[in-house]
């Protein structure tokens, strides 16, 4: 019976900390952009290609 008062305690004082840190990122903004997580996806393939056109194609000196 002395184990579950311990366990009880453990779990009480390891929810709390949970708790404040949860509190504190948000406090410090942790969760404030809401907008752009729902834009990345429509824009992701177009920042795919254009970084595929930026690279420099690399060529065979020994091929002609």
């Amino acid at each position: 019976m002395g184990v579950m008062y311990i366990l009880i305690c453990i779990s009480i004082f390891v929810a709390a900390v949970f708790l404040y840190l949860f509190i504190k990122s948000v406090r410090n903004g942790q969760f404030d952009d809401d907008y752009t997580p729902s834009v990345r996806m429509l824009f992701d393939d177009e920042i795919k290609s254009k970084k595929k056109e930026q690279t420099p194609k690399k060529t065979n000196e020994n091929q002609i």
